[in-house]
């Protein structure tokens, strides 16, 4: 993990990130001319690619999100964990803009290579630096902004479109990684991005999870049972892998609610959602995954109304047969993942409707409303009072 990033070969002065960056510190985004530099000719560094969105950050500064040392196959479908070399994130998602009007959302992955350290939040006013030379731009080896365009799409031999991301990428710029490593949880702690609690805990619901074979039909219900107990005592989150109640092969149901971004809306129990699923924890082929369970009856605005989305597994854009949306706040947290324990991708999670309710802005707390909600509620209050 400790390779000396190419930017260093390219700008021998240029002070660059180094693997002992944390999660909270401060960096800038190198100039678009300097991160070029660092491209192959399909706009990719170790096989990451730089994607045309990310063009917009150059000169700004950020805190460090996570430290990306390791992440989550999702391509192959195996969800197992991954290693990453040099890898960041910055709290900036894809805005979907260089895909067609892709609605997923993904943490984008940064390079210590694009990042140089700094010590304070002062935005810096980016001015593109004009090339000396026309040899120098007609490099054939120097990749350009319309390169990294132009490595976002390509047509197959049937002539269907196919999008090239970070997302569709992962599998070409990560390493496998087994869940016996135990350098990838040291490298959790020391990077700033879990605490020794939020470890504990993870550990201890694996110990429980595999040690009282609470996973099985058989033996699993008793433990399963005495975990919600204590659970329910010291207010903590129940067994987040209970299984749907429908029948596997029978249709689960359907609600359309219309939600749109900045809707209020309350998600439903977790026993009402297991209500809506098949025994595979699967509502009209949606899965609810363990680290949904954590928000269940809780408060959120939805945030996006996902209609079309970029398939990883075939770089294919999907469009959703059955609603579904994005709420504002709600993430994987890789708490009960397994293999995949303390990823750091931070993916959106995906909510039917179906596992939602509306709820007026006086049923929300304050802390979950807007400026402007807040301001609705306040002047309401007001007349309310008088």
């Amino acid at each position: 993990m400790g390779r000396t990033p190419r930017v260093q070969l390219a700008f021998p002065d240029r002070k660059v990130l180094n693997m002992r960056a944390r999660a909270g510190d401060w960096v800038e985004v190198l100039s678009k001319q300097e991160i070029l530099r660092t491209l192959d000719k399909n706009g990719r560094l170790d096989g990451l690619p730089f994607m045309p969105q990310m063009f917009k950050y150059c000169g700004q500064r950020f805190r460090i999100y996570k430290t990306a040392y390791k992440t989550c196959d999702t391509v192959s479908g195996d969800y197992s964990g991954r290693r990453l070399q040099d890898g960041y994130h910055l709290s900036l998602r894809c805005d979907g803009d260089a895909y067609d009007g892709c609605q997923a959302g993904c943490l984008i992955f940064w390079k210590a290579a694009w990042l140089k350290p700094v010590e304070g939040p002062v935005q810096v006013q980016y001015m593109p630096r004009r090339l000396h030379s026309s040899r120098e731009v007609a490099s054939p080896n120097r990749c350009t902004e319309r390169d990294v365009l132009g490595a976002t799409k390509h047509q197959d031999i049937g002539g269907d479109v196919r999008y090239s991301c970070q997302a569709t990428e992962l599998l070409n710029y990560t390493q496998p990684l087994g869940w016996w490593d135990a350098r990838q949880y040291v490298e959790a702690y020391r990077a700033g991005n879990q605490t020794l609690q939020q470890l504990a805990r993870g550990f201890w619901y694996l110990a429980y999870y595999y040690g009282t074979l609470a996973f099985s039909d058989r033996w699993g219900r008793p433990a399963r049972w005495l975990y919600n107990r204590f659970q329910a005592i010291t207010g903590g989150i129940p067994f987040p892998r209970m299984k749907g109640t429908i029948p596997v092969g029978q249709s689960t149901p359907r609600c359309d609610l219309g939600l749109q971004p900045g809707d209020l809306v309350r998600v439903k129990s977790y026993e009402d959602i297991l209500a809506t699923l098949d025994g595979r924890l699967s509502n009209r082929g949606m899965s609810f995954d363990a680290e949904l369970v954590p928000f269940c009856g809780k408060i959120f605005r939805v945030s996006t109304r996902v209609e079309r989305f970029v398939d990883e597994k075939t770089g294919q854009m999907r469009r959703m047969n059955t609603p579904a949306v994005i709420l504002e706040g709600t993430s994987c947290k890789a708490l009960y993942s397994g293999r995949r324990m303390f990823c750091t991708r931070s993916i959106h999670s995906w909510w039917r409707e179906i596992w939602l309710e509306r709820v007026s802005i006086d049923a929300c707390p304050r802390t979950a409303l807007s400026s402007h909600q807040a301001a609705a509620r306040a002047a309401a209050e007001h007349v309310h009072s008088a």
